[in-house]
């Protein structure tokens, strides 16, 4: 694979985890208690440590992070925007389950990499507790209130479709990248078993907090 490739999937991947650590920043401001506010930066630290990481990679690779960030500005803001979180339930479902979603389509087009870069995608995809997390907090709303589930279901259910969408977008985003994920979808045996992939990943993290997916 081209050492373009390499660069623009970090690009995607460095600019995804700089996102997250300002929404799980976000989050941790409006926790319902001061422990929450603790787990939260500390989650938010290791995504930015994520970030480092990527970002460091890159440099050794002679790209500038900023640059080759900057053409995946667009479409992951638009994905966020699209899916602003009501509450801070749904801003926990969709970290995630969404942020799920995407990490699966990371894997997936680092199988089209060298094991060092495919290692490196891996380490900054694993999670950094804040799926933990967010399971206790969703199933304790749940026991709490049995309406929570159906609200959170349908969430859950929007947010599959939108990532996929968007998805698709941002590996459009440039040339190198929309080639990996058509080899992944090669891979695959079509386009079809791809998203199944995505949608079987989704539909067990759902069901984890007994919702419908």
């Amino acid at each position: 694979m081209t050492s373009t490739a390499v660069i623009d999937l970090l690009g995607a991947l460095a600019y995804g985890e700089l996102v997250s650590y300002e929404r799980i920043t976000a989050d941790a401001v409006i926790a319902p208690t001061l422990a929450d506010q603790v787990s939260l930066a500390t989650i938010a630290a290791a995504e930015f440590d994520h970030f480092h990481k990527v970002s460091v990679r890159l440099q050794e690779l002679g790209a500038d992070p900023v640059t080759v960030m900057q053409p995946f500005v667009e479409p992951i803001n638009q994905l966020h925007e699209n899916l602003a979180p009501r509450d801070w339930l749904e801003g926990l479902l969709k970290v995630y389950v969404g942020d799920g979603i995407v990490a699966d389509f990371y894997r997936e087009l680092s199988n089209q990499m060298a094991p060092d870069v495919a290692e490196l995608i891996e380490e900054v995809l694993g999670d950094s507790g804040h799926d933990a997390f967010a399971i206790r907090h969703i199933q304790e709303a749940i026991a709490a209130d049995g309406k929570v589930a159906g609200r959170l279901a349908l969430w859950g259910r929007r947010l599959m479709g939108e990532m996929i969408s968007q998805a698709t977008l941002i590996s459009a985003a440039r040339p190198e990248i929309h080639t990996l994920f058509l080899d992944a979808a090669r891979d695959a045996d079509n386009m079809s078993g791809l998203l199944n992939r995505l949608t079987v990943g989704h539909a067990r993290r759902m069901d984890v907090l007994k919702l419908a997916s």
